[in-house]
């Protein structure tokens, strides 16, 4: 991203810190090319087996430091997968919690200084919502067979409403996919973008203590939301597991 002086005037792009660009320079990048997404992609599953690795290696009764943050990640998403999609989901949660660990480290890594965050390109979001999409569909045909199809029969409802209601469920069902990557992408870009706004002010001398004061206040903020938006996502996901795995509750 760049800021320079016109004619006494800032000029700045927020929206630059989010191109996705070949790392060893050209303009093409075919499905091959390694970008600053994919490098970026790549360090937080390095960081996610980082540490476990370190966290799971000595498996003291008196646990470290590093032992204790991978055993409270571990059981704050077991305990969630149980509560909400029961005990049937749990056979899930290796995914789940996988789905969670990406999201979450991604979201914190892009918080350093000059990274680039991969959650939000549409293209990483929409890949996840849609294989969650997916496994919730399939796992709901293979264990329920035609009545997952239940799921959009509102039984409750009196019977002359019972299509119109289809049709709406029918509707939000696969909408699903759509609002469940978009949430989690435009959190992202519109906070990043909010703190380059405040970073470029801040070459301002009048305005520089109010545009520093902002950016570290948005900083915070932008912390809660890459935990918030990683659990919001996950919780979802057990949401929507828990209608293929029970469609008539």
């Amino acid at each position: 991203m760049e800021e320079e002086a016109t004619d006494g005037g800032l000029v700045f792009y927020p929206m630059d810190q989010f191109l996705v660009e070949p790392l060893f320079g050209g303009d093409t990048i075919n499905w091959w090319t390694p970008t600053n997404a994919t490098l970026w992609m790549f360090i937080a599953v390095l960081s996610i087996a980082a540490l476990f690795m370190l966290g799971t290696r000595g498996r003291a009764v008196i646990p470290t430091r590093t032992q204790s943050m991978v055993e409270l990640l571990y059981g704050f998403i077991y305990k969630m997968v149980e509560d909400v999609a029961g005990k049937d989901g749990l056979k899930f949660f290796p995914y789940i919690f996988t789905l969670f660990l990406f999201i979450f480290f991604a979201n914190f890594l892009a918080l350093i200084p000059a990274s680039f965050s991969p959650t939000s390109q549409i293209a990483v979001t929409a890949f996840l919502a849609l294989a969650v999409f997916l496994t919730v569909i399939t796992v709901g045909l293979v264990k329920n067979g035609a009545s997952f199809l239940g799921l959009f029969w509102v039984t409750s409802a009196p019977l002359a409403l019972r299509p119109v209601l289809a049709i709406i469920e029918l509707i939000s069902f696969f909408v699903r996919p759509v609002s469940h990557s978009v949430r989690l992408a435009g959190a992202i870009t519109a906070g990043h973008a909010v703190m380059k706004v405040f970073a470029a002010f801040a070459a301002a001398a009048l305005i520089a203590p109010i545009a520093i004061g902002g950016m570290v206040a948005i900083y915070a903020l932008e912390v809660l939301v890459a935990a918030i938006q990683a659990y919001v996502f996950t919780i979802l996901t057990c949401v929507y597991l828990k209608d293929a795995l029970h469609p008539h509750h």
